[in-house]
């Protein structure tokens, strides 16, 4: 209730409902949020095509890795050790996984082991799922959804479709199965891989339906 009192008696009047804020869907903006995040991909799509007729994709891979790495991981290298408040939180982590990873990394190098090349293609495609499962996350809070169903659809998405995208990639999942035999991996027949690349296919497709209907 709210106490006016004008040339009348004062006098008692309900306060009238609070407007509620409006929701913002989006992380930056409708049409900054699409090209920097959401339509990214479809993005670089016919990039990637136009460039692979003219480099090879180990030139690619190589120019990606250059370029795309460093503006990648500087940033991230420059918070986590340039902010102090971030760097005392995670003291400890910031400061033995480097020499963890360099001790790892030296160990197989040293004893010319390749399963190094599976374990950092694994964890990069690890990576970039939960990065983009993150996203999802950021859009689910904006729009109010915290439902444990969501979240497990979300995830499954993610890890289904990069996991469609390796196996359904002849360059790509040739180089892995390339290092998989490098590190003394038994045979796999090309039945069982063709086989299980349509089992990935049709679960995507199944976990596409079930994330559209929900």
């Amino acid at each position: 209730m709210q106490l006016l009192s004008a040339f009348s008696r004062p006098q008692t009047v309900p306060v009238g409902p609070a407007t509620a804020p409006r929701k913002n869907l989006w992380i930056l903006d409708s049409w900054r949020d699409l090209i920097l995040y959401v339509g990214t991909p479809l993005l670089l799509v016919p990039v990637f095509a136009l460039a692979q007729a003219r480099w090879s994709p180990q030139d690619i891979y190589l120019f990606v890795a250059a370029f795309g790495a460093m503006g990648h991981h500087l940033p991230g290298m420059i918070r986590a050790y340039g902010d102090r408040a971030l760097f005392e939180r995670f003291k400890w982590r910031f400061i033995f996984a480097p020499l963890f990873l360099l001790a790892v990394c030296s160990a197989f190098f040293w004893w010319d082991l390749k399963g190094i090349l599976l374990i950092v293609f694994f964890w990069g495609v690890w990576h970039g799922l939960m990065q983009t499962y993150g996203f999802c996350r950021i859009y689910d809070a904006k729009t109010g959804t915290f439902d444990a169903l969501t979240r497990r659809l979300d995830f499954a998405m993610c890890v289904i479709w990069f996991a469609t995208a390796v196996a359904l990639s002849p360059y790509r999942l040739s180089d892995t199965l390339d290092t998989y035999y490098m590190c003394g991996g038994p045979f796999i027949p090309p039945s069982v891989v063709h086989h299980g690349q349509q089992l990935i296919l049709l679960a995507a497709i199944a976990v596409s339906v079930l994330f559209l209907v929900h």
